[in-house]
């Protein structure tokens, strides 16, 4: 991975930790372009705007898709701190992002959580193999901050 995409990588976790102060989950996600420059950041909503669907890349995508031509986004790399869950992934597929790039796997935050809390417990590549056209995935990378975020929040 290069130098460049493990700054995008925290720079998501930093969008996580800021949404974690603010009362959230603790997720951020971040909208690079071809060239490297960051489009878009996204953080998690769901508690301060009371909306289940205000996740850190559904917020991110919902604006992205509004802003930006879709001959751009299908350029673009979107950045996780966590891997997307299937709502998100989703939404990452129907704006038209084909490449996603994540810290924490969604199994590895399945082991964070409280088993009782409500999951979808399915990776993002399920999702996108589904799609009718290709959505490359890296991840997880292991990042020892991607894990710490979300220290003590899932109890």
């Amino acid at each position: 991975m290069r130098p460049e995409e493990l700054q995008h990588l925290m720079h998501s976790i930093d969008l996580a930790r800021k949404a974690r102060a603010r009362g959230d989950h603790p997720f951020g996600s971040v909208l690079v372009d071809v060239g490297g420059k960051v489009l878009l950041e996204g953080e998690n909503t769901v508690e301060t705007t009371r909306d289940c669907t205000g996740h850190a890349e559904s917020n991110l995508m919902r604006e992205a898709t509004q802003r930006y031509a879709p001959e751009l986004l299908a350029d673009c790399t979107l950045y996780a701190s966590t891997e997307p869950c299937a709502m998100c992934a989703g939404a990452i597929f129907w704006g038209g992002v084909r490449r996603v790039v994540f810290a924490l796997s969604s199994e590895q935050l399945g082991q964070l959580i409280h088993p009782s809390a409500p999951a979808l417990r399915m990776s993002c590549r399920e999702v996108f193999a589904r799609g009718s056209e290709p959505t490359e995935v890296v991840g997880p990378v292991e990042l020892p901050e991607a894990r710490e975020v979300h220290a003590g929040f899932w109890k």
